[in-house]
């Protein structure tokens, strides 16, 4: 079964929101999983976080960035073409999802970085649909790289915008916000943030000290998605967890971030080989919004 993409929408440069049938992982899929493809039947398996999903149309929503060899190929398709695999959903729900009860009657703060505003979309829109109406603060280096924020405001209570270049919100760190925000009186129960793993490190630095429970969503290397290669373990409380089937989420406060990013630049070198030889060795397509010259 080849996997249609149904839609196809820009967000920011190199950034696409695309819709793929994919009946029965639309079917079960919900808030927090991911889904594992490739392209094609020689591509690479990459993990990728279910942004959104439609079980009516049995469609299931991705954000993809350009930032290797396979999500540059994946961006270069349109509406019509199609992904060899999709598989999922992986991983486990949010417990926003599966414990929505033990949130009922308390003040929830997202913090996300960059495409990390992907996979707290759903998670904003799952709590706003059952009552709870959640803060969400969205950094980015600069403002022409935000996405979704008009989405969140229709699901949320409030959005809170920074950038590392202040061309839009406020200038700064999504740390300096959630800070100001609490000097200011604000008061949370619970943190869920996803982005960058530096990024996640220093807000769970943040949120220890407030005292503030926190929920962080990994995406280490991952190969197969199901526990048994072992590529995507993490320490948690000092003990290996493997994200794709214990995660992706875990308590923040427990995650050993330096161990993480020391992991995630195994294969840098590779990975950056392999990203200038599709992007040198393609012709020119239009439409990937990465390459110069293409169409918005």
């Amino acid at each position: 079964m080849m996997y249609r993409i149904v839609s196809k929408r820009y967000l920011a440069k190199g950034v696409f929101e695309m819709d793929i049938f994919a009946p029965r992982v639309a079917k079960k899929c919900m808030a927090g999983q991911f889904v594992i493809i490739r392209v094609d039947a020689n591509g690479e398996r990459i993990p990728l976080t279910i942004s959104d999903f439609d079980r009516e149309k049995q469609t299931v929503k991705i954000v993809t960035q350009a930032v290797g060899a396979t999500t540059l190929k994946i961006s270069r398709l349109n509406e019509g073409d199609s992904l060899c695999d999709f598989v999922g959903p992986l991983g486990n729900p949010s417990d926003l999802v599966t414990d929505i009860q033990s949130f009922k009657d308390k003040k929830i703060v997202f913090i996300a970085g960059g495409v990390g505003v992907a996979p707290i979309y759903p998670q904003v829109k799952w709590l706003f649909e059952n009552g709870i109406k959640a803060d969400v603060i969205v950094g980015a280096r600069s403002g022409e790289l935000l996405i979704l924020e008009n989405e969140l405001k229709n699901v949320c209570e409030e959005v809170f915008v920074c950038t590392d270049d202040g061309s839009k919100g406020e200038k700064g760190r999504v740390t300096d916000l959630l800070e100001k925000l609490v000097d200011s009186g604000r008061s949370y129960d619970h943190c869920v943030t996803i982005g960058p793993v530096i990024m996640m490190k220093f807000v769970c630095i943040l949120t220890k000290r407030l005292c503030i429970p926190t929920t962080v969503s990994m995406n280490p290397i991952m190969v197969d998605g199901t526990g048994m290669c072992g590529a995507c373990r993490v320490t948690v409380g000092g003990k290996t967890k493997f994200a794709c089937v214990d995660g992706p989420e875990f308590d923040g406060h427990e995650v050993d971030f330096d161990e993480a990013i020391n992991r995630l630049t195994l294969y840098k070198t590779e990975e950056g080989r392999a990203f200038l030889k599709e992007k040198e060795g393609s012709t020119h397509h239009g439409g990937c919004g990465f390459c110069e010259g293409d169409d918005e």
